[in-house]
C-alpha cells in the first residue's frame, strides 16, 4: 500500500547514533524538536513515541478526565477517540462533511450549545449509555482527515464560545495549510505522527506542538515518567508514562524534516497523476480539495466508489490482479468495543457510514511512478467495467 522514501542520508544518521553511546535522550531528539519549532513557528515541540501517545498527553494536559465530554468525529483512525477512553472521558460524536470527511462545524456548534444547556436537547447528542448525568463538555478534538485540515476557524469559534480546549489531530496532515496557516498551529495543541506511510517517518513516533507553556511543561514531564523540571531520576511530580522518542528515530526524523518540501512535492505529483488517470474511470470519485485548504498534504489517496458498486467485490478482484486496496475508514462508533460500551447502532451517523462504505485507499507513496499509477487505474477501470 505504501513505501517510505529513504536515502543514504537517513541511513547514515541512524548509523551515527548506533556508533555512539546515547540511544535515548541524546542530541538528536533536541534537533528533531527544533526542526518543528522552526517549521511551525510555535515555541514548544515535544517528541513522543507515537501519535497516539501525543494525543493522550494533550488530553491529560487539558485536564480531561472521568466523565468529561469531548466533541469529536467518528470518521477517523480509532486513536483520536481512544485517548478519551484512556482517561474515562466520553467521546461525543458529530457527523462529518460529506465532501472532506472532516467534522461538520455546524453540527459541532449545535451539539456544543445543546450539551452546554443540558436537558432533553443534550441527550440527542449523547450515546445511548456509558455517560453520567452532570457530565460537562470539556473539549473539542478535530481531525485533519487524509491530510486536509478541518475548518478550524469555525471550530475555534465553537471552542471560544463554550470555553472548550481545542485539540488538533494533525497526525495525517504534516505540511498541509488552512487559509495560509500550517496544520498543527490551529488549536491549543496539535499532534503529528510519523508511521512509515506518513509524509515523513521515524518508523514509529509522534510529536506535540503548542504555544501553551503550562500544557507544554506538563506534556514534557508526562512523556518522561512524570519527571518535572528539578526532579531527580527517581522523583516523579506527575503520574507519567514512558512516551519518549528514541535517538535512532529522532535522527531519522531530523533528516526527513530537512527533506520535507521535497517529500511533499513528490506526494503531490503522485496525487496529480491519480487525479488525471482516475478522471477516465467511471464509477469512482477522486478526493476533493475545498477552498479553505490552501495546501493539501497527501497522506493516503482515498477515492470513493459510486453507491451501486460493491467495494468488497472490487477489492477482491483488484487483489487477484496484484493491486491492494483498503477500506478507509471503518466508522469508530461501529467498532465492537464502542458498540458494547456506548450502545451505538448503524444509522447513528449516516454521512460517516456512507463514506466508510464507499471509501477505499489506493496504493500511494512518494516513490511511485506514473506508470504504476496508470496500472492501478487501468486495473480499477477493468474491474469496475466487469462489476
Amino acid at each position: 500500500m505504501s513505501s517510505p522514501d529513504l536515502t543514504d542520508a537517513e541511513r547514515e544518521a541512524v548509523l551515527q547514533v548506533l556508533q555512539g553511546t546515547a540511544l535515548s535522550m541524546g542530541p538528536y531528539i533536541h534537533q528533531f524538536e527544533e526542526a518543528f519549532r522552526q517549521y511551525t513557528g510555535l515555541p514548544y515541540a515535544i517528541g513522543v513515541n507515537s501519535g497516539t501517545s501525543g494525543l493522550h498527553l494533550c488530553v491529560r494536559a487539558a485536564g480531561i478526565g472521568m466523565g468529561d465530554l469531548v466533541l469529536t468525529t467518528p470518521f477517523s483512525f480509532v486513536a483520536s477517540a481512544n485517548v478519551m477512553l484512556f482517561e474515562k472521558a466520553v467521546p461525543v460524536f458529530v457527523d462529518v462533511d460529506p465532501l472532506t470527511g472532516n467534522i461538520d462545524p455546524q453540527l459541532a456548534a449545535q451539539a456544543a450549545a445543546d450539551l452546554s444547556a443540558g436537558g432533553s436537547d443534550a441527550r440527542r447528542w449523547l450515546p445511548r449509555r456509558g455517560w453520567d448525568d452532570g457530565a460537562r463538555l470539556k473539549a473539542l478534538l478535530g481531525v485533519d482527515v487524509f491530510g486536509q485540515p478541518a475548518d478550524f476557524d469555525a471550530l475555534h469559534q465553537v471552542a471560544s464560545r463554550f470555553g472548550l480546549h481545542l485539540i488538533e489531530d494533525s497526525c495525517e496532515a504534516l505540511g498541509a495549510e488552512y487559509k495560509g496557516r500550517k496544520a498543527g498551529t490551529l488549536g491549543d495543541c496539535a499532534v503529528f505522527a510519523f508511521y512509515p506511510n506518513k509524509q515523513i517517518t521515524t518508523g514509529e513516533g509522534g510529536l506535540v506542538v503548542t504555544a501553551d507553556e503550562k500544557m507544554a511543561h506538563m506534556i514534557l514531564a508526562m512523556r518522561n515518567q512524570g519527571r518535572a523540571p528539578g526532579d531527580t531520576w527517581l522523583e516523579h511530580t506527575y503520574l507519567g508514562y514512558n512516551y519518549r522518542l528514541d535517538e535512532m528515530s529522532a535522527a531519522l526524523g531530523t533528516v526527513q524534516m530537512n527533506r520535507l518540501e521535497e517529500l511533499l512535492q513528490k506526494r503531490q505529483q503522485v496525487a496529480d497523476w491519480y487525479a488525471k488517470h482516475l478522471d477516465k474511470v467511471e464509477g469512482v470519485t477522486a478526493p476533493q480539495i475545498v477552498p479553505s485548504t490552501t495546501r493539501p498534504s497527501w497522506f493516503v489517496y482515498v477515492a470513493r466508489l459510486d453507491r451501486h458498486l460493491e467495494r468488497s467485490l472490487v477489492a477482491a478482484r483488484l487483489a487477484e490482479r496484484g493491486i491492494p486496496v483498503r477500506p478507509y475508514f471503518s466508522p469508530i462508533h461501529l467498532q465492537p468495543y464502542m458498540v458494547e460500551q456506548f450502545g451505538y447502532q448503524p444509522g447513528d451517523f449516516p454521512v460517516t457510514e456512507d463514506l466508510g462504505r464507499r471509501g477505499f485507499a489506493l496504493p500511494f507513496s512518494g516513490v511511485m511512478s506514473e506508470e504504476q499509477v496508470e496500472q492501478v487505474c487501468f486495473e480499477l477501470a477493468s474491474v469496475i467495467s466487469q462489476a
